[in-house]
């Protein structure tokens, strides 16, 4: 590989599983992830799900870094929105006092959740509006000088977390590139619009104190087995899953109705979500994520490893580390 790889761990909740299993996992992969010389990872906040531990975005980071010691770790991300900028300055101050060196903060406008959950989370619809502000208020906390008069985040002042745009559309990507921030596109999940996003950014690109050229970072789920077989089945296995997730309305399928719902028009829908998605063999899995890398223009990859259980999981970052050559743990850095 030629960018670096990174990690997105989306805290899964399998079946008859617990929160605390899940974050045990969580801990389990930062430090396979950390040994073998994966970049970073990154949690994502959601709301009200029920197969999904990371609602509590900075707790979580906080409990995996006290595990860890120099992988760097951060959100992606925090839904901004939902937040003061002032209360997530002092959360991430916090963090990055605690863990000098390894905090990022990605930050999305998307509510991370349903419409009655953001009424739960005291969110006004159209808080989403002032996202741009938001963020310059938030840079201005964790950087200075404060954009707030007589306002100040501690911790936080000075800590300079670095931030970054996470985004699925050209709004994001046109954000980033006039604030000179590095730019995360979701493509595991919402394939559509990367091109028209990440050359908008390119083109669009201001040099910043934080940033003097453009990065794009762009996800990509993996499936690394032994066996095509193998992977073509735990594949197949986190597609259903997804099914449940995004039509089941609390309840579950057979795998055989899973099969049905996905090889209709609407499950076709649903796969096209994932659209990139490397699944097979190490070499395999290296060959698709090399094509990926130049189709989409990538200076990093964050990987979503899309397995149905922790054991495959670790196995799969492992074994890509391995075929992509990674040099094991290195210390920590930034852009």
């Amino acid at each position: 590989m030629t960018v670096p790889l990174s990690i997105l761990d989306l805290a899964t909740i399998g079946p008859g599983q617990s929160a605390a299993q899940s974050f045990a996992g969580s801990v389990a992969m930062a430090k396979r992830a950390e040994k073998v010389g994966y970049h970073r990872i990154w949690y994502a906040e959601h709301h009200n799900m029920s197969s999904i531990a990371s609602s509590a975005t900075s707790v979580l980071i906080a409990h995996v870094a006290a595990h860890t010691e120099t992988i760097r770790l951060g959100a992606g991300g925090v839904m901004l929105p939902n937040h003061s900028p002032l209360t997530i300055a002092e959360q991430f101050g916090t963090l990055e006092t605690l863990h000098p060196g390894r905090i990022d903060l990605g930050l999305g406008r998307a509510p991370g959740s349903d419409q009655n959950t953001m009424r739960a989370l005291r969110r006004d619809p159209r808080s989403s509006d002032g996202f741009p502000q938001d963020v310059l208020e938030l840079q201005g906390y964790l950087t200075g000088p404060s954009r707030v008069p007589n306002v100040e985040a501690i911790p936080g002042k000075g800590t300079n977390v670095p931030l970054y745009i996470l985004g699925s559309s050209l709004f994001g990507a046109k954000l980033a590139a006039a604030l000179g921030l590095p730019y995360a596109f979701a493509s595991h999940f919402a394939p559509n619009a990367l091109h028209d996003a990440v050359a908008a950014y390119r083109r669009e690109f201001e040099p910043s104190a934080q940033l003097d050229k453009p990065h794009v970072m762009v996800g990509v789920n993996v499936v690394a087995a032994e066996t095509d077989r193998e992977a073509q089945d735990m594949f197949r296995a986190t597609l259903r899953a997804r099914v449940i997730l995004m039509l089941g309305s609390g309840r579950t399928f057979t795998d055989d109705e899973a099969d049905l719902i996905l090889d209709s028009p609407q499950g076709q829908q649903i796969a096209q979500m994932m659209k990139y998605s490397a699944v097979g063999t190490p070499d395999a899995v290296i060959d698709y994520l090399t094509m990926f890398t130049a189709h989409a223009g990538a200076d990093e990859l964050i990987v979503a490893h899309q397995t149905p259980g922790v054991a495959e999981q670790l196995r799969s970052v492992e074994l890509l580390a391995q075929a992509a050559g990674l040099d094991g743990a290195t210390p920590a850095r930034a852009l």
